[in-house]
């Protein structure tokens, strides 16, 4: 429901801000958030996190969008001991409909999007300077942290400002910026812990493509306090970044022809290439380290210099580096070495800058999703495998 809405009698026509929705529309969303965590007002750590997300406009029904969407989110390592790589961390699903004015309706049983109706317009023009408001809420994945195993619901009031035309990455975009404050002392809910009082605050500036009808990108600076059930506080300080890239079309099979008519004139050996849901994934099998450990050898990274190669005419295509092992050792040893492992190879490739370390993800399977059969030597040569996916959206 909108609050408010001010604005100054214009000179010259204003401009108007919708989304426009397309069906077939696919489009993936690379954010960078740079945390600290606070305990008890005291510096826990530091924590930079990679959110990818991936959307697909599904169907539009009387002007109002059905989107599918996957929201990946992952984790880098800070200081000694970090490589250069993101941990794949959690993956959520999410559907929802959007109207062109940016107002979203959602099942509850969905966590992602975090941040909902932002942000949204008034179906008239507006002029720099011009101001309005808007509810919005946020929608909070507490699992982990507090036990609260539904997704938990913190709303706002959200102010906007049409700044004008602003310049993101040499390219200028109309802009407005959106600020929202909470304070709140919310009923208790069933979990380890719960919220007595939360405090926060955003302040973001949004660029709108106003061609394609929808944000270029946005950046934010934000501020979360919980004070818990048990007296302790958690808070959460940071700046975000975000950029929307739109996805173009891929051609799956004649990708995956390309790529295995390379490999086969490169002559790079216990190498595959099949079509995945995700997009085109390079099997690397056998793949060789040092014994039990993630450090490749040398002859495997003469290999892997010929795939940055294959990689770097994809460019536009980010890519998920997934390690995997044969049955052997307990679980929890198999899916950290396979993680160990992925994350050796997608470090590589960053060095040789197949890829920026915001356009790779790293993820370990374990033993989970045998090739061949575990039991046979030639079974375990296909498990024991990197596989790199070329992601088409």
């Amino acid at each position: 429901m909108v609050i408010g809405f001010a604005i100054q009698v214009p000179l010259l026509r204003g401009e108007q801000f919708f989304y426009k929705h397309k069906t077939g529309d696919k489009y993936r969303i690379l954010s960078t958030v740079n945390e600290e965590v606070y305990i008890n007002r005291r510096l826990s750590h530091r924590a930079e996190i990679l959110n990818r997300i991936a959307v697909e406009v599904t169907e539009i029904h009387d002007g109002i969008a059905r989107h599918g969407a996957l929201f990946q989110t992952a984790e880098r390592a800070q200081g000694v001991g970090g490589g250069r790589s993101f941990q794949w961390a959690r993956e959520y699903e999410s559907e929802f409909n959007r109207n062109p004015q940016g107002f979203i309706t959602i099942d509850s049983k969905f966590f992602m999007p975090v941040v909902r109706n932002v942000p949204v317009f008034l179906d008239q023009d507006l002029n720099p300077g011009d101001t309005w408001s808007a509810e919005g809420h946020e929608m909070h994945d507490f699992r982990d942290s507090f036990g609260i195993n539904e997704p938990y619901r913190i709303p706002f009031i959200a102010d906007y400002t049409f700044l004008g035309r602003r310049q993101w990455r040499n390219k200028d975009y109309s802009a407005f910026s959106v600020s929202y404050r909470i304070f709140t002392e919310p009923e208790s809910v069933r979990g380890t812990l719960w919220p007595r009082r939360i405090m926060g605050a955003s302040d973001q500036i949004v660029y709108w493509d106003t061609e394609l009808g929808q944000a270029a990108a946005y950046n934010e600076v934000f501020r979360m306090v919980f004070e818990l059930s048990n007296g302790s506080t958690v808070e959460y300080r940071g700046n975000a970044e975000a950029e929307i890239i739109e996805s173009p079309g891929m051609d799956k099979e004649k990708i995956a022809r390309e790529i295995e008519d390379t490999i086969r004139r490169m002559g790079i050996t216990d190498t595959s290439v099949r079509i995945v849901d995700e997009g085109i994934s390079i099997s690397l099998e056998n793949i060789q380290f040092q014994p039990d450990s993630a450090e490749l050898l040398p002859a495997e990274k003469v290999k892997l210099d010929q795939i940055a190669g294959v990689l770097q005419k994809y460019r536009e295509r980010d890519i998920l580096v997934g390690g995997h092992t044969a049955l052997a050792g307990s679980a929890e040893d198999r899916m950290v070495l396979s993680r160990e492992r992925a994350a050796a190879v997608a470090d590589y490739l960053i060095e040789k800058k197949a890829r920026s370390p915001d356009r790779i993800v790293v993820r370990g399977y374990g033993a989970e999703q045998p090739l061949g059969d575990h039991n046979t030597e030639a079974g375990r040569r296909k498990n024991r495998r990197v596989e790199i996916t070329i992601l088409e959206n």
